[in-house]
C-alpha cells in the first residue's frame, strides 16, 4: 500500500487509554502540555468527554475538538523533554498486529455514533519540546489505529492525531474539508464487484477475517468504496497543485492495488515527492514487522520543527531498536569479518585500548584518514555508540543527500543508515552549528580524494593547504583527536582505479558526465586534494584481516586565542594534527603484525573456543 504523510497544526487533542472495555480522555495542549484539570470516562471508544458541563463533542465542522469553557486556562508542563539521548526506547517490537485488532474492536464493539474525529494515543506520551504534529488518517477500517505498532516511536518527537470514523457515518466526502491523499484505484467495475474483490484480498493477506467483519461491515465497506472513487478523483484533480513534502511508502507484495506503479505515478505527478519501496512487505505496511516509520521519516529528511530541515537541529540520535537492526541486520557481517579493534591516548601519552582517551564531553573535533569507500566508518561509528553512547556526527560529501543515487524505486539503502545515525552535509555552516551544540564531529580533511584514492596511495594523506577546522575548533573551545585508522588493505584489494576506468570508452563516459553533475566541495582549491572525481573503483576482496583505530592525544583549543588572530599559530596546530594523523598511521601499520588475530581464521577459531560474544584479544599497545 502506498501511504503518503502529512503534517499540519491542532489547537488541541484528545488522549484515549484503554482500561477495562472503557476509554480514559484528557485534553492535550499544542507542545506537548497536558491539562490536567479534566478527566473523564466514557463508554465504548467514544473521544467525547462531559465534566461539568466544560467538555463538548468534537466539533463537526473541522474535525478539531473545542471546549465550551473559553476561559479555562491550560497549565503548561514544565518538565517536557529538550532532546532525546542515544538508545532511547520507541517500543519497536512490544506491540504486534493482534493489538490492532483488539483496539479496533473495542473501537466498534459500541455504536459510537457522531462525526469522524480526532484522538491522540496514550501510548504515544509527551513529545519534544516544540514538536510538529503528525495527522493519521486512517485506510478501509476507519479505526485510526494503523499506526500502533509506531504510536511510541513517532509519539517522542511528534504531537500525533489520529482520526476515527464511526462505522455508522456516512458523511459524503463533498461534505468533509480534509485534504486526504488516497490511491487512485480508477476501474470500471461496478461497486458489488469491487467489494467481492476487496473481499477475496482481505482474506488471504489479513489472518483474523472474523475480526474484520465486525470492524468493517459489508454495508459500510460498499459505502466506503463509493467514497473512495469520488475521493481519488478529488485528489488526482488537485496533485499538480500540492508543492509540500510528500513521503509515499509502497509495498512490493500488495496483492489488492499496485502499490508500486502508483508511488511512482505519485512521484512524477507531486512536486516534491520521496518515495521508499519495500519489497517483501504487503498491503498492511504499517502492521508488519520490520517497518519502523519514524525510521524513515528521520532518514529521508522529512523531520523538521520549522518551516526548513535543518540536519543538525532537527536530528534525532538512533533508538535502541535502531542501533540493534543496523549492527546486526545490515552490517553485521561487515563486523564479524573484520574485527575491529580500538585504541586511544590518554593525557599523558599512555596508549590504552577502547575509547577512554577521547574526552566524553564535547565539543571534540575527531580528524582522521579517510579508508577506500570509508570502510572503516560503521566500526568507527558503532564503537562510540557502544562503549561510549555517544553518535559521532560525520560530515560528509554532498552528493550523498541530494537523492541522485536513488533509481526508480528506491528501497532503504545504505544512505539513509547514514543520514540516521548523524551524519550531514559538509558545509561552513554545519560544522558551526555541531561545535556549537557541543558535538562530537568526524571530519576528514581529505574528503572524496582519500577515500576513493588511487592504486598504490594507500594512508597517505590529502590535506588542503588552508586551515580550514583549526580555527572553527578554536573558537568553540573543542578538542581536536587526531587519529588512524588502517585496514582497507586487508579487507581488498584496488584492482581498477580511476586512472584504469578512464580507459574504457564506455565506462569513462559515464563517469565524465557523473562528475559534470556532481556536487563539488572544493572547486577553487588548487593542487591534489581538489581532484576529488567520483568513481566507482574495482575491488578485489580478500580473506579479511582486520581495522585497527588510534585515537590520539586530545588537543585543547580552549584558551588559544592567538589561533583565531594569527595565522602561523593556527598553521602550526594545522600541521600538528596532520603529522599526529600520520603517525598513528605509521604505529597501526607496524603494530598490527604483531596481532595474533589479524586474521579472521584465526580470531573465529578464538571465538569457537573461547566465547562469541567474547573480545578477541589484540596486540600490547
Amino acid at each position: 500500500m502506498a501511504s503518503c504523510l502529512g503534517v499540519g497544526v491542532s489547537l488541541f487533542g484528545v488522549s484515549v487509554q484503554r482500561s477495562r472495555n472503557s476509554w480514559g480522555v484528557r485534553v492535550r495542549s499544542e507542545g506537548g502540555a497536558s491539562a490536567d484539570s479534566v478527566s473523564a470516562v466514557v463508554n465504548g471508544a467514544s473521544v467525547v468527554g462531559e465534566k461539568e458541563g466544560s467538555w463538548s463533542s468534537i466539533d463537526k465542522g473541522n474535525g478539531w475538538l473545542k471546549s465550551k469553557s473559553s476561559e479555562k486556562k491550560i497549565k503548561l508542563r514544565d518538565d517536557v523533554p529538550q532532546k532525546l539521548e542515544p538508545f532511547w526506547d520507541d517500543g519497536y517490537g512490544t506491540v504486534t498486529v493482534k493489538d490492532y485488532f483488539a483496539a479496533a474492536k473495542d473501537f466498534t464493539q459500541h455504536p459510537d455514533g457522531g462525526p469522524p474525529r480526532w484522538f491522540c494515543p496514550v501510548a504515544s506520551g509527551s513529545p519534544l519540546k516544540g514538536s510538529p504534529i503528525l495527522l493519521f488518517l486512517p485506510g478501509m477500517d476507519g479505526t485510526g489505529c494503523g499506526l500502533i505498532m509506531h504510536h511510541k516511536a513517532l509519539g517522542k518527537a511528534f504531537e500525533v492525531r489520529c482520526l476515527h470514523i464511526p462505522v455508522q457515518d456516512r458523511t459524503p466526502f463533498e461534505g468533509e474539508p480534509l485534504k486526504m491523499a488516497t490511491v487512485d484505484v480508477e476501474s470500471k467495475l461496478p461497486p458489488m464487484q469491487q467489494f467481492e474483490k476487496v473481499s477475496q484480498n482481505l482474506t488471504a493477506l489479513l489472518p483474523y477475517l472474523s475480526d474484520l467483519a465486525s470492524i468493517i461491515p459489508k454495508d459500510t465497506l460498499l459505502w466506503k468504496l463509493k467514497l473512495l472513487k469520488s475521493a481519488a478523483a478529488y485528489a488526482n484533480s488537485r496533485l499538480h497543485a500540492v508543492n509540500a513534502e510528500v513521503l509515499v511508502l509502497a509495498s512490493g507484495k500488495d496483492n489488492m492495488v499496485p502499490s508500486g506503479d502508483e508511488a511512482q505515478r505519485l512521484r512524477k505527478s507531486l512536486q516534491n515527492c520521496t518515495v521508499r519501496y519495500f519489497k517483501e512487505n504487503g498491503h498492511t505496511l504499517l502492521l508488519e514487522d520490520g517497518i519502523g516509520l519514524m525510521t524513515v521519516i528521520k532518514s529521508t529528511y522529512k523531520y523538521r520543527r520549522s518551516r526548513k530541515h535543518d540536519a543538525v537541529t532537527d536530528y534525532l540520535p538512533p533508538s535502541l531498536a535502531e542501533y540493534n537492526y543496523a549492527f546486526t541486520q545490515v552490517t553485521g557481517l561487515f563486523h564479524f569479518l573484520t574485527g575491529s579493534t580500538m585504541f586511544s591516548t590518554l593525557g599523558d601519552g599512555t596508549i590504552v585500548k577502547g575509547l577512554s582517551g577521547v574526552p566524553n564531553e564535547g565539543p571534540v573535533l575527531l580528524v582522521g584518514y579517510h579508508n577506500l569507500l570509508g570502510l572503516e566508518l560503521t566500526p568507527l561509528v558503532e564503537g562510540f555508540l557502544r562503549e561510549k553512547s555517544i553518535v559521532v556526527r560525520g560530515i560528509a560529501h554532498p552528493e550523498l543527500f541530494l537523492g541522485k543515487l536513488e533509481s526508480e524505486s528506491p528501497e532503504f539503502s545504505m544512505i539513509d543508515w547514514v543520514k540516521v545515525f548523524g551524519a550531514v552535509p559538509v558545509t561552513a555552516n554545519n560544522l558551526y552549528k555541531l561545535l556549537s551544540e557541543k558535538a562530537h564531529v568526524l571530519l576528514y580533511p581529505g574528503g572524496a580524494r582519500e577515500a576513493l584514492h588511487y592504486k598504490g596511495e594507500e594512508y597517505k594523506l590529502f590535506w588542503p593547504n588552508q586551515q580550514e577546522f583549526v580555527r572553527m575548533a578554536a573558537r568553540f573551545g573543542a578538542t581536536i583527536v587526531p587519529f588512524g585508522a588502517v585496514g582497507e588493505d586487508d579487507i581488498a584489494q584496488l584492482t581498477l582505479d580511476y586512472n584504469d576506468l578512464m580507459k574504457i570508452p564506455v565506462v569513462s563516459d559515464y563517469i565524465r558526465e557523473a562528475n559534470q553533475n556532481s556536487a563539488r566541495v572544493r572547486d577553487v582549491d588548487s593542487g591534489e586534494v581538489g581532484n576529488q572525481n567520483l568513481f566507482p573503483p574495482l575491488l578485489l576482496p580478500k580473506i579479511p584481516g582486520r581495522f585497527y583505530y588510534l585515537f590520539g592525544k586530545p588537543i585543547v583549543t580552549k584558551g588559544r586565542e592567538e589561533i583565531l588572530k594569527d595565522k602561523n599559530s593556527a598553521n602550526q596546530l594545522y600541521n600538528q594534527v596532520k603529522s599526529e594523523v600520520e603517525h598513528s598511521l605509521a604505529y597501526l601499520i607496524k603494530k598490527r603484525k604483531e596481532d595474533p588475530y589479524r586474521n579472521f581464521v584465526d580470531r573465529t577459531v578464538y571465538k569457537a573456543i573461547y566465547s562469541s560474544q567474547h573480545e578477541v584479544p589484540a596486540f600490547d599497545p
